[in-house]
């Protein structure tokens, strides 16, 4: 299951307001062993949409269909099929990546930015995954911009989140309140987990 202690009471403005709502993620210190470990997670940048490996055709064509049903659901945010293309496939990858749920973090994106590749909060987070700009000077390369890359956005998202995994012993609730900074709150969690049941998906199903 992708959540614990959903109650959508609450959620509902998150879901429908417009703006990026990426609340004041804490810039915590870092042991030199951990900001190492978490620059090289967010290195290996690419310019063009990354193409996943399968162990099997069986495989790939789950993953063929899930990209279909995806592009289908997200069609309303943007018309534009190629666009919507790349950007679900580097969701793809970056979540498997990283090992977080690919479900998940399409409702964490949904909730932060409404899917704008542009967004900015009130506190400067940045992106489809609302990114403060400190994690460019922490683990980057120095240079906030870079964060409007939508690869670069992504991929610093998901090892961001999996590090909050890691932090909360994979408790999602924890882990979500520590990324939007309300951590053991729960209107942003459950914001998210009420997002993320827009993108469920069940290969017997399409």
């Amino acid at each position: 299951m992708i959540s614990r202690r959903i109650c959508l009471a609450g959620s509902a403005a998150w879901l429908l307001a417009g703006r990026a709502h990426a609340g004041g993620q804490i810039e915590e210190p870092l042991a030199d062993s951990v900001r190492n470990a978490l620059r090289a997670s967010v290195s290996d940048r690419l310019n063009r949409p990354p193409e996943p490996e399968f162990r099997s055709s069986d495989d790939y064509f789950a993953y063929l269909k899930w990209l279909r049903e995806m592009s289908a659901r997200l069609r309303k945010r943007h018309a534009d099929l190629q666009h919507r293309t790349d950007f679900l496939k580097t969701v793809w990858y970056e979540t498997k990546r990283a090992g977080v749920d690919t479900t998940l973090v399409l409702g964490l994106i949904q909730v932060e930015s409404n899917f704008r590749k542009f967004a900015v909060s009130v506190v400067g987070a940045r992106g489809y995954m609302q990114v403060m700009p400190f994690w460019a000077r922490l683990i980057g390369d120095g240079d906030p911009g870079t964060l409007f890359d939508t690869r670069v956005n992504l991929r610093f998202g998901c090892v961001i989140l999996r590090h909050y995994l890691d932090r909360e012993r994979e408790d999602n609730f924890m882990a979500l309140g520590r990324y939007n900074g309300s951590r053991g709150k729960a209107e942003y969690p459950n914001a998210v987990f009420a997002a993320a049941k827009q993108w469920a998906y069940s290969p017997k199903s399409t």
